[in-house]
């Protein structure tokens, strides 16, 4: 039977928001209107608002007074808690998803990374900050782990507009693709090969961004 119920217009907004945030849409540091946001988002003012009360709920929203808000800005002290929530937390949904892999989800994360890579290559950003976010959390849905794909969600809107801001100066689009070793990972079976594939991948991104900020460039 298919599923006809229409989603709630605040839960679009919001999602819609998030993905303005993850990919790096909004500029961290820079305010925005709420009536910006009303207008970009084309929702009226109770949705937006209930979208701005959840994200600043998550930190990925900072309420500046003055009917506006900015996206927070990521120092080397934040920096070090995120990385060191991502350490733990995703490699292990990596490798809880790796008991749950089926050659049809193998096919699908393939065909990601087919995305990711063809973004690359056509120095698209944003399609490339969102087929690289769709991959890693169709593997983590694997997992049957819902409170941690939670949180994972909710570090990745902390971290993603400073990813955006380095992967826009082309460092992080040159380095080496641990999505493939990954992948090598999961056709073994190797749920623990897995794991530090992930690991690896996310070292890639925490250490850019650290090096970015030691330049001011974040």
């Amino acid at each position: 039977m298919t599923d006809t119920r229409k989603i709630p217009t605040h839960e679009i907004t919001y999602a819609r928001l998030r993905d303005m945030i993850l990919f790096g849409l909004l500029e961290p540091g820079a305010p925005v209107t709420i009536q910006g946001l009303i207008n970009d988002l084309g929702a009226g003012m109770t949705p937006v608002r209930e979208a701005l009360r959840r994200l600043a709920a998550e930190g990925a929203l900072l309420p500046q007074g003055n009917r506006r808000v900015t996206v927070p800005r990521v120092n080397l002290a934040l920096l070090d808690q995120i990385a060191f929530a991502r350490l733990t937390i995703e490699p292990h949904l990596a490798e809880l998803a790796a008991a749950h892999l089926t050659p049809a989800l193998i096919a699908r994360l393939e065909a990601l990374d087919a995305q990711v890579d063809a973004a690359i290559r056509a120095g698209d950003i944003t399609a490339y900050l969102q087929s690289n976010h769709a991959f890693h959390f169709a593997l983590y849905e694997a997992s049957n782990a819902p409170v941690l794909v939670d949180m994972a969600r909710s570090l990745w809107l902390r971290f993603g507009p400073s990813l955006r801001i380095v992967v826009a100066r082309g460092g992080a689009l040159a380095l080496p693709d641990q999505h493939g070793l990954a992948l090598s990972a999961m056709r073994a079976g190797d749920g623990a090969g897995l794991a530090r594939a992930l690991r690896d991948d996310i070292l890639q991104g925490v250490d850019q961004v650290r090096t970015a900020l030691a330049r001011g460039e974040v």
